[in-house]
């Protein structure tokens, strides 16, 4: 098992910047990919991006490609989400997911390990 914590959340204005991390620690050696949802206030929670932790290699949902890049730091066991041009939409909290063996992951049930969410609050 990962354990995961995310931090970086906010309250932000539409347009604005923000970077969000997981920290990973425990059994990391299992890790294949990493990944990042959100859940909104009566959604389903929802594949935001993905990341490879040997290649770095990453897969996004089309809803944030192009706007959030997911990256992966080893040395530190930590993984990103670089939020830009945030809306009013985007506000949710935000999970980070491990330990998924399944190429190009993006179900809930795919990973095993989760991270207790950061609130994400955007205003317009």
């Amino acid at each position: 098992q990962v354990q995961l914590v995310e931090s970086g959340g906010g309250l932000v204005q539409a347009g604005d910047s923000l970077r969000l991390s997981c920290a990973a620690s425990g059994n990391t050696l299992q890790t294949y990919a990493m990944a990042w949802f959100r859940q909104a206030p009566g959604s389903e929670r929802e594949f935001l991006a993905g990341v490879y932790w040997s290649s770095g290699g990453t897969y996004y949902a089309d809803s944030v490609k192009g706007r959030f890049t997911i990256s992966r730091d080893n040395a530190k066991n930590t993984a990103y989400l670089q939020m830009n041009n945030l809306k009013a939409e985007d506000t949710a909290v935000y999970y980070c997911a491990a330990d998924a063996t399944r190429w190009r992951a993006t179900l809930r049930a795919d990973f095993g390990s989760w991270g207790q969410g950061t609130q994400v609050t955007v205003s317009s």
